[in-house]
């Protein structure tokens, strides 16, 4: 079972020099990226109904809570924003922000708007895994993203993914099926979630985030379904298809540099 941590990246914002906007350098306008984004702040904290801006870009309009949309966007880097509804870049403060958010080619990533354990509002970016699985395999991943203590992730009955806490994630293989999955607070097994059941099905990355306020008594669950890569892995003797992705890499590495921008949290695989 691999656990993903996420790295706190605390780059000044002012360290990208070149205009973030969706103008992208010809030799990386031929590859797109997915890029989904979920809101998961809770109803009646200021952001019941919002736009998503990139740059000065509306990226996603009259946005509510518990809601995902998925768009295709050019590679590049972005400045991420979400505003009050009605209101953007020429006329209000954002609510949330993250600038020179790196989105390379290829790349598959959801950011989500959710509160942090604390319960203040956050950006997180996370990468979607979207290795090869084999026939009749499925994969799960979880992310907590809600005010609420560290949990344990209960997979019929059984605690599948232990203490994980916000903004952390994990992830596991199974055979793909229908699983009954609940939320548990870390060391317990009386659900806080759930029980709830999934359908994993073949060759899909089901993600599962945990966001809301335990406090608020708004927790709640949602899920993505992201297909992964379905090319045979190379031979015996060959390199691998699995791992993390190289563009993965990279995007850690600008982070080190100090490239992405202030608040951004970057989730990066650890085989």
């Amino acid at each position: 079972m691999n656990r993903r941590r996420t790295v706190h990246i605390a780059a000044a914002a002012a360290a990208l020099s070149l205009p973030l906007a969706f103008a992208v350098a010809p030799a990386m306008a031929a590859e797109d990226a997915t890029v989904s984004v979920l809101h998961a702040i809770p109803a009646g904290l200021g952001a019941d109904s919002v736009d998503v801006f990139a740059g000065a870009d509306l990226l996603i309009d009259n946005f509510t809570p518990g809601t995902l949309e998925t768009v295709t966007v050019p590679a590049g880097s972005y400045d991420l924003a979400v505003y009050a509804d009605g209101e953007g870049p020429d006329n209000g403060t954002p609510i949330l922000s993250a600038d020179g958010v790196a989105v390379p080619g290829g790349a598959n990533a959801t950011v989500t708007a959710n509160l942090d354990a604390d319960g203040a509002p956050a950006l997180n970016v996370f990468v979607n895994d979207t290795d090869h699985l084999d026939a009749g395999q499925a994969r799960v991943t979880v992310r907590h993203i809600a005010a609420a203590p560290a949990v344990d992730i209960l997979v019929d009955g059984a605690a599948a993914f232990t203490n994980l806490a916000n903004p952390e994630e994990a992830v596991t293989e199974l055979p793909a099926g229908d699983y009954e999955a609940a939320v548990a607070l870390a060391g317990t097994t009386d659900p806080v979630l759930g029980p709830t059941t999934l359908a994993l099905a073949e060759g899909v990355n089901t993600i599962v985030y945990a966001w809301g306020s335990a406090a608020d008594g708004t927790l709640a669950l949602a899920t993505q379904a992201v297909e992964a890569h379905t090319t045979p892995p190379v031979p015996a003797g060959g390199g691998s298809t699995t791992g993390t992705p190289v563009w993965a890499v990279t995007l850690a590495a600008l982070a080190a540099a100090g490239v992405i921008g202030a608040g951004v949290r970057l989730a990066t695989s650890r085989r």
